[in-house]
């Protein structure tokens, strides 16, 4: 099962995979040179550690994801809200707009959530 956190160089890492799949492994790594500052024994270490995960696979040298960015996202807000509300959806959103008011277009967007959750 993957792992839903990342540190924030893994994050920009997986977001290079996302942007760019499917990518060669060798091209990846100039990417990850260019864009990172990386070395390339450094992309295939971190590479491998989100293979593990079961974020990424490196089938025949070429990279794809197994969980798409907007899954991974998902997931990680689940986790979030599971780690620090207690699982609580309606603790959360309690928390997040306390000292701020909601705009009307945020409010309409989620009455239309709860609406089509019902």
């Amino acid at each position: 099962m993957a792992e839903y956190k990342l540190g924030e160089v893994e994050m920009r890492f997986a977001t290079l995979i996302w942007e760019n799949e499917p990518i060669a492994s060798g091209e990846l790594a100039k990417l990850s040179e260019k864009e990172l500052s990386w070395k390339k024994s450094t992309t295939y270490t971190i590479l491998k550690r989100l293979c593990d995960r079961e974020l990424f696979q490196n089938v025949g040298g070429i990279v794809t994801s197994l969980v798409s960015k907007q899954e991974f996202l998902a997931k990680q807000s689940e986790q979030f809200i599971e780690d620090n509300f207690a699982g609580s959806l309606p603790g959360f959103i309690t928390a997040f707009t306390s000292g701020r008011k909601l705009t009307r277009k945020e409010i309409v967007e989620l009455q239309r959530i709860i609406d089509e959750s019902r």
